[in-house]
């Protein structure tokens, strides 16, 4: 049979992140890695996900809405720990006042007659004030129920688990994680030769974590090829110098393994971003930018991006002095801001990662305090048209062509304050900061995939 000399295979690429997080099949087609060609080319295999025969697996299904249910009970319990904390420093703030009420009491009980009418006023004053802590005593019953609700749930998840595990005992699951780890690294590795893609879909959320305010920025290394799986912690959008570093994704979710590094400078904004092990950020109140180098612990270099506002002069619509934010995708390192000249609009900046030299500059045109954030993929930058709920990839600038076009990209925002979104090219995956949450959002590229033959 006669086979064409070029052929075009289309392919809708869902792509999944590393550490193990990944949403339903359901979600996209699933790409499986299997060999290299005598050229060294990949050669993937692409299932559509009906065909995937391990999602009719029922208990696959159980396990995922297990996973759920975990999920759930640890939202459950950090706003229950949240909530408690906050009502005992109330009780604590009280204490005082108690004791106050309580001497009082006592002495009125022992000599009614010293109860005169201006102590009787001054102790119903004192009661007065102790009314508040009936809601917060009322709280504290719910909460007790809460408590043993959530113990119900986790006792049933002990037992189905252990029915699923007594079905199942008869594999290997080490050797069978094994091979999985080893098919996501083919995966993966045959992901990165498939090249660059247009933004078709964004995922459902992947909540990581909660924790820090409802302001910040996490990444990890954006750099391609990298094995470097440390993230990294940025809370707060202004004046602030602690970035707290993990040693993995996993130690991140449990907060633990992590140390701190203290930034000669004070950042602004969230927009930062790490790259080849370097951390790039905009020095507060200033326009300039800094590179940090995390293992030696100092600034290798710092920049004056010339002409662009800082200090809430051009921000995105949620403000936060994000009027410089800084970005990485397959084609190197960015800068997206705005200027006095550009009236407002979006500009955006390829930068030479050693020295931090604008290499080139694109006017695309976009008011910048219309846009809730944005985010680099293959040299086009997209941006949402809101922080809030409802929000969608509105606008999309290909630097390419120097051209633009309005989308139309819904994604879910889970907890309706996103101040900060970024791609990593790495892992191709969105990580965002929404409202003290750590999430994730895999990504649907559109790809041509040209291959050749005799």
């Amino acid at each position: 049979m006669h086979l064409f000399s070029a052929m075009f295979l289309l392919v809708m690429l869902a792509v999944m992140p590393c550490e193990a997080l990944y949403p339903s099949p359901e979600e996209g087609w699933q790409i499986y890695s299997s060999a290299q060609d005598a050229d060294g080319k990949c050669i993937c295999t692409v299932v559509a996900p009906a065909q995937n025969m391990c999602n009719r697996d029922p208990r696959s299904r159980q396990l995922r809405q297990l996973m759920e249910k975990v999920q759930n009970i640890s939202q459950s319990m950090e706003v229950l720990d949240l909530r408690t904390y906050r009502d005992l420093q109330y009780v604590r703030n009280t204490e005082s006042l108690m004791k106050v009420v309580d001497g009082k009491l006592k002495v009125a009980s022992e000599n009614p007659r010293s109860l005169n009418p201006k102590g009787f006023q001054e102790l119903k004053d004192k009661v007065t004030q102790l009314l508040p802590l009936l809601p917060v005593l009322e709280q504290y019953k719910a909460d007790a129920k809460m408590i043993l609700r959530l113990r119900e749930e986790v006792r049933n998840l002990s037992l189905v688990l252990m029915a699923i595990q007594e079905e199942m005992g008869a594999y290997d699951y080490e050797e069978l994680r094994q091979r999985v780890l080893l098919l996501e690294t083919r995966l993966h590795s045959c992901m990165q030769k498939l090249g660059c893609g247009k933004l078709t879909g964004v995922s459902n959320p992947i909540t990581v974590r909660a924790s820090g305010s409802r302001f910040g920025s996490w990444m990890t290394d954006t750099m391609i090829p990298s094995s470097d799986n440390r993230v990294w912690s940025m809370d707060g959008y202004f004046k602030g110098r602690r970035v707290l570093e993990y040693r993995t994704m996993n130690d991140f979710m449990k907060g633990q393994n992590f140390v701190q590094h203290l930034l000669p400078h004070p950042w602004a904004g969230t927009g930062h971003v790490v790259y080849n092990g370097s951390l790039y950020y905009n020095k507060y109140q200033s326009n300039i930018i800094i590179k940090y180098h995390f293992r030696s612990r100092s600034v290798l270099v710092q920049r004056s991006l010339s002409g662009a506002g800082y200090n809430n002069t051009f921000p995105y619509s949620w403000g936060g002095s994000s009027d410089i934010d800084l970005m990485a995708d397959e084609n190197g390192l960015w800068a997206v801001y705005t200027t006095i000249p550009n009236a407002g609009n979006i500009v955006i900046s390829r930068l030479e990662p050693q020295s931090l030299e604008v290499l080139q500059t694109w006017d695309t045109g976009f008011p910048k305090r219309s846009a809730g954030e944005s985010f680099m993929i293959c040299g086009t930058l997209y941006v949402t048209n809101s922080h809030l709920a409802g929000a969608k990839i509105y606008f999309a600038y290909y630097t390419n062509t120097s051209s633009y076009e309005y989308t139309d990209i819904p994604f879910h925002n889970q907890y309706s304050h996103i101040s900060m979104m970024d791609y990593n090219p790495r892992e191709r995956v969105l990580y965002t900061w929404n409202n003290g949450h750590q999430v994730l959002y895999n990504v649907t590229l559109f790809q041509v995939i040209k291959t050749s033959g005799d």
